[in-house]
């Protein structure tokens, strides 16, 4: 079988876990994302490294809720100056930094997402939600996470910090491709995996909004013709709320 084939069988196979396992977890998400929404507030979305690759996905995007709010910070992003946001994202106290930033309302909610879950930035940052009062959707790989010490003094876990937890169901070390003499894996599949479940929350969350009565505010695609005219509402609606815009 060619390296690609056996990368499609691993994803497939962590999609399905996904799909048998989390969808209460999504239900769940989505119901905390359409309550916040319903009531004027907005989903803050946040992740470091290549985590933060699944927030800028649902960001400003078309079919989404535009009520997304993009938490970003260049130094722990990982688009630029990467081996340096490999560091800043273990450093303590960064991630109250990043919360105070957002000036969050009381009706937001708040999605932390960290494959490994053991960093300081992303934990530092959802303690602080939870501690405002927020309700706090984490997106992780519970099984890697458990494998490893946190990285906090406090000893800590992204997941500790969770009101729902959203289980990307990768493999231990996030590679779905083994080569025997090779000692790293292949094939990342966090980011895949936790996009999918991002999307999911989402469109679910959408759904839920519809399903009690309103229109959920979703973006068309932009390069529909009458596409951006359909957008400006709800461009002027959360333009104040959303830092990233």
């Amino acid at each position: 079988m060619s390296a690609y084939d056996l990368f499609f069988s691993g994803i497939q196979k962590v999609f399905d876990q996904i799909r048998a396992s989390q969808g209460p977890n999504i239900e769940r998400a989505a119901g905390l994302i359409a309550d916040a929404v319903l009531q004027d507030g907005v989903v803050h979305i946040f992740g470091t490294g290549h985590s933060n690759a699944i927030a800028e996905e649902v960001f400003g995007r078309a079919n989404t809720l535009a009520a997304v709010s993009q938490v970003m910070d260049l130094s722990l992003a990982g688009s630029v100056n990467t081996v340096r946001s490999f560091y800043m994202e273990r450093v303590e106290g960064v991630g109250d930094v990043v919360f105070d930033h957002v000036r969050p309302q009381p009706q937001d909610v708040f999605l932390v997402i960290s494959n490994s879950g053991r960093n300081a930035a992303p934990i530092d940052f959802a303690r602080c939600a939870q501690e405002h009062g927020h309700k706090v959707i984490v997106e992780t790989c519970v099984a890697f996470s458990m494998s490893q010490p946190s990285r906090h003094s406090s000893g800590k876990r992204l997941l500790d910090y969770a009101d729902v937890i959203l289980d990307n169901c990768t493999p231990l070390a996030d590679a779905v491709v083994k080569v025997e003499g090779m000692k790293p894996g292949l094939g990342s599949a966090s980011g895949i995996a936790g996009s999918l479940l991002v999307h999911a929350a989402l469109v679910e969350a959408a759904m839920q909004i519809y399903l009690r009565g309103q229109q959920p505010p979703v973006f068309m695609h932009g390069n529909l013709d009458g596409g951006m005219e359909y957008n400006q509402y709800l461009l002027d609606k959360y333009w104040s709320r959303i830092r990233n815009w």
